[in-house]
């Protein structure tokens, strides 16, 4: 199964979200499981791409021109697919994978999230996006779609396209 994880490229947040990255990673490597990721070589892109390595598990990067072009690329990656933005990112990342995870992140990451979720609300493909989370990370997030949901902004139940998994369910 190819698993699209979408996560913060920081170094300096909290090291708890590296040791989710590091778990999540482990897991799909040791499944056998291949992750397609944006292949940066910073933060929790980093420590994935890693983790999925070092547990046996394959690596595809989809990594922008300017990414490639300012040595932003990991060392993990094991396939490259080259694109020019980050929406041919999007795109591609939502062709190849069968499944789609997000660890915490910033704009880029949910960007990503929202992408994925709206193709899925129009009929382009049937994946929903997995929120993994960790001391409560996406709680405002999820807060804010079921004050969305209440107000009729959401077509259909959000549930369809966006769920939330504690990051100690990986196991089950």
């Amino acid at each position: 199964m190819k698993i699209a994880v979408f996560c913060s490229a920081n170094n300096n947040i909290d090291p708890t979200y590296f040791n989710m990255a590091e778990r999540l990673g482990k897991w799909i490597g040791e499944h056998g499981h291949t992750l397609i990721y944006g292949g940066g070589n910073s933060g929790l892109m980093e420590c994935i791409g890693k983790s999925v390595h070092e547990a046996g598990g394959r690596t595809i990067g989809v990594v922008p021109r300017i990414m490639e072009e300012g040595r932003r690329m990991s060392d993990y990656v094991d396939v490259e697919i080259p694109c020019e933005d980050l929406t041919d990112r999007k795109a591609i990342m939502m062709q190849q994978a069968d499944e789609f995870c997000a660890l915490p992140g910033g704009i880029g990451t949910l960007d990503e999230v929202f992408t994925v979720a709206a193709s899925a609300t129009i009929g382009y493909h049937h994946k929903r996006v997995t929120l993994y989370d960790v001391n409560g990370f996406w709680d405002s997030l999820i807060a804010l779609l079921d004050d969305l949901q209440q107000k009729g902004m959401i077509r259909g139940d959000y549930h369809e396209y966006l769920h939330v998994k504690h990051i100690d369910s990986l196991n089950q």
